[in-house]
């Protein structure tokens, strides 16, 4: 289709990478969002004093998950649920820090764990797609890339199916992450291991962290377009 690139100043401008704008400029927000709230929270501890370890095991014990256990793992902001093996895995500032942000994350994780036990549909459809999201997102730049150099429509429509699976996945994942915080909020209040002004703190933590969330998606759905736009400009 014409209209879709051109030459200017000796170098080729693809039109179609402005598909991508709004996603990296909200991709910019959201890292600055979360890094700053993360930050900020980071060093307000709550009044009770659980760390983030007490905190997942206080709310796994009280859901009866007591074959979930919880361990430190290395790195920033690391954490994670594994469902294999049921461990709410904490980077070490969370581990072991008393603050807001320390609670909020180690709660979300749980959040996971509630899930995984409650056999939650979205949850399910998401690790079902692992295995598939692996393979695609290993073969299908490579297909995608044969496909223009050579000009082989096949190979680009095979290419842009297979990434489809990581858009879907991303998709998948936005109510998996807003359901586990909403149970984390709502464990946090529930027990009263933070009160006040200290479950404001927590949402917000939690609500910049999802933020990436959204980037993530608004990112792979745009790129979707984006390789469409380039298969029916090749087509013509």
């Amino acid at each position: 289709m014409y209209g879709y690139g051109g030459y200017y100043g000796g170098f080729y401008l693809d039109r179609t990478m402005f598909i991508l704008i709004p996603a990296i400029l909200f991709t910019m927000y959201a890292q600055f969002k979360v890094s700053t709230t993360t930050n900020r929270y980071l060093r307000v501890n709550t009044n009770r004093g659980f760390t983030g370890e007490q905190t997942a095991r206080t709310i796994l014990d009280r859901n009866g998950l007591y074959d979930v256990s919880v361990e430190m793992v290395r790195g920033h902001l690391s954490d994670h649920y594994d469902p294999r093996r049921k461990v709410v895995r904490l980077s070490q500032d969370v581990y072991y820090g008393t603050s807001i942000t320390s609670v909020a994350v180690a709660a979300h994780e749980c959040g996971h764990a509630m899930q995984h036990a409650k056999g939650y549909v979205p949850l399910n459809i998401r690790s079902s797609l692992v295995p598939v999201v692996n393979f695609a997102s290993n073969i299908s730049w490579l297909l995608i890339a044969l496909g223009l150099f050579m000009s082989r429509g096949i190979f680009l429509n095979i290419g842009i199916l297979l990434f489809s699976a990581s858009v879907l996945f991303q998709l998948v994942t936005l109510p998996v992450e807003f359901n586990a915080s909403s149970r984390a909020l709502s464990q946090l209040g529930n027990m009263g291991i933070v009160e006040g002004n200290e479950l404001k703190g927590s949402r917000q933590v939690l609500t910049a962290a999802a933020l990436t969330y959204v980037a993530a998606a608004l990112t792979s759905v745009l790129q979707l377009l984006r390789l469409l736009a380039i298969a029916d400009r090749n087509d013509d």
